[in-house]
């Protein structure tokens, strides 16, 4: 074997060698003079800067933009097309392994290699402690068990059997409208993170002030806070993570530490709960219970251990929580603006759902208009505006452009989302778009899903149980609510402001609203469901 890793690492020289003296020649994609030393530090805007990147695109009339961060490549991919290109079809170049001769071979003799990796941030992986979360890792052993764990219990198919669970947060939150109609945010705050907890811990969180979805979401905004590339300097100059938090300016070394201490808050937590009971034989099927029970009968031949399970566990929530919340807050929105969406859906639920039932998952081929919702509301306020970034493992050429090695490469989802070559008038709410003449899905209108939920073996992994989620909750919502803008004590309209709150995950500020059941009957039917299960628990 030693031979054909000599003769390969020999070749692979020759090649690069190649590769670069050609590549070297080439100019770099178009992108604004930055200035010198800083480069273009200072020009990314701190928040949405998603939308700065794209006016740059249009600009320099490219969908692939080159800027400089205090010497650090970034390259923004500005259309589908470049994005599938590159992440897709070139994905064994994008790692952010060493670029040492080693690991190099390593890249072109692995096969599972043909991969993307994450650059490596200091202020989330080393101080603020979230290198548990498999979606930051580095390519290697360790990121492989943990994603083919998830895979496992995540696929399109196994996610089905998590479904009670969101059925139950779903129709939880249909509760809480009754009794809390003016907190949307809160009332879908607690909905997602109850979803979450059931599945990942088969913990059943308390209705209000759960100890352990509060900490979880002091939790997820630390992630959030540190989300982009140069949010913070140490990003950019890693040496600084060793300056003592005392010192001017090492504001972000007390932040890291606050954010550190939350984190592994909640991830132990709520872990070692669902440990014991499991251990009690208490636990309802989770994916915690699921994983140590494979574990239990495994022994020594499991791929993973307990730590790949805990740290998934804590991804979970990191990952789930303010996304299902986000996109179905953001459905609430556009639906605001286009009552004659709300109608026709009404239509479609009063049409199959039969009465005195809410929707159900089994209902889901029958519900079209519904499903055009759910895909509108994931394409119009897109909850991860910029897909995760990934690093360049080595030089590359691209539409006669050069693509230096260690670049970040940084996908505008919300660009390819609002193409106005694909999508008509892409800013209006139309879940029409998604729709042929005689009332099914257009399989020929491109998916916000091929965007909203990353790209190539990256993509997300809980993206179906995602999508459930968001659906079974507008359904329901739909089914048994009438969702109007609000009125003042004078009866003038109070229009949403629709302002965000800028992150790694796109957040709606509070807003108001008025959520009533349609009608007695409606109300009785919450009620009923909800009588039910306490009389069960």
């Amino acid at each position: 074997m030693l031979p054909w890793i000599v003769l390969a690492g020999f070749l692979l020289v020759v090649v690069r060698l190649f590769r670069s003296r050609r590549t070297s020649r080439l100019p770099l994609p178009p992108g604004p003079k930055g200035l010198p030393f800083v480069g273009n530090f200072w020009d990314i805007p701190g928040d949405f800067e998603w939308i700065t990147y794209h006016k740059w695109c249009k600009a320099f009339n490219t969908d692939i933009l080159y800027l400089n961060l205090a010497g650090t490549p970034l390259i923004v991919l500005d259309s589908y097309e470049v994005v599938n290109q590159l992440l897709e079809k070139r994905s064994a170049v994008f790692s952010n392994r060493c670029l040492d001769f080693v690991s190099v071979i390593r890249v072109f003799l692995d096969t599972d290699s043909f991969l993307s990796s994450r650059p490596q941030f200091p202020m989330q992986s080393e101080l603020m402690g979230l290198d548990f979360n498999f979606a930051f890792m580095d390519y290697g052993p360790k990121w492989q068990k943990h994603r083919r764990l998830m895979h496992q219990h995540f696929h399109a198919g196994a996610s089905r059997l998590f479904l009670p669970h969101t059925l139950k947060s779903c129709r939880n939150l249909l509760t809480r409208f009754l009794d809390i109609p003016d907190d949307v945010l809160g009332n879908l705050r607690q909905m997602a993170g109850e979803t979450i907890m059931a599945i990942a811990y088969g913990i059943q969180v308390q209705e209000y002030n759960d100890p352990y979805i509060d900490i979880a979401e002091k939790a997820v905004h630390t992630l959030l806070a540190a989300g982009a590339p140069g949010k913070y300097l140490v990003d950019t100059f890693p040496i600084l993570k060793h300056v003592p938090e005392w010192m001017p300016g090492a504001g972000f070394q007390r932040k890291a530490k606050e954010y550190k201490t939350l984190a592994r808050t909640m991830f132990a937590l709520p872990y070692s709960a669902a440990k014991q009971n499991f251990a009690s034989g208490d636990s309802p099927a989770c994916f915690t219970s699921r994983c140590l029970e494979s574990l239990a009968c495994a022994k020594d031949k499991a791929f993973f251990d307990e730590e790949v399970i805990q740290n998934n566990a804590g991804a979970m929530y990191v990952a789930g929580s303010d996304t299902t919340l986000s996109a179905i807050a953001s459905c609430i929105l556009g639906l605001l603006e286009n009552p004659q969406v709300i109608k026709r859906a009404q239509e479609e639920l009063d049409r199959v759902v039969k009465p005195g039932q809410l929707p159900s998952f089994d209902d889901e081929g029958s519900l079209p208009y519904i499903t055009a919702i759910t895909k509108e509301a994931l394409r119009w306020r897109d909850v991860v505006p910029t897909a995760a970034s990934r690093k360049l493992l080595i030089d590359e050429e691209y539409k006669g452009y050069r693509l230096p090695a260690g670049s970040i490469v940084v996908p505008n989802a919300w660009a390819i989302l609002h193409n106005e070559d694909i999508y008509l008038d892409p800013f209006e709410f139309n879940p029409d778009r998604f729709m042929t003449k005689d009332g099914k899905l257009d399989q020929a209108v491109f998916d916000p899903e091929r965007a909203c939920w990353g790209f190539g073996r990256r993509i997300c992994p809980g993206r179906h149980m995602a999508f459930s989620a968001i659906w079974i909750n507008v359904a329901s919502m739909l089914a048994v609510f009438d969702i109007k803008k609000a009125v003042d004590e004078a009866g003038n309209v109070i229009e949403p402001s629709h302002e965000y709150l800028s992150g790694l995950v796109c957040l709606p500020k509070p807003y108001k609203c008025s959520i009533t059941p349609r009608s007695k009957e409606a109300e009785e039917l919450i009620r009923g469901y909800a009588n039910s299960e306490s009389s069960q628990d």
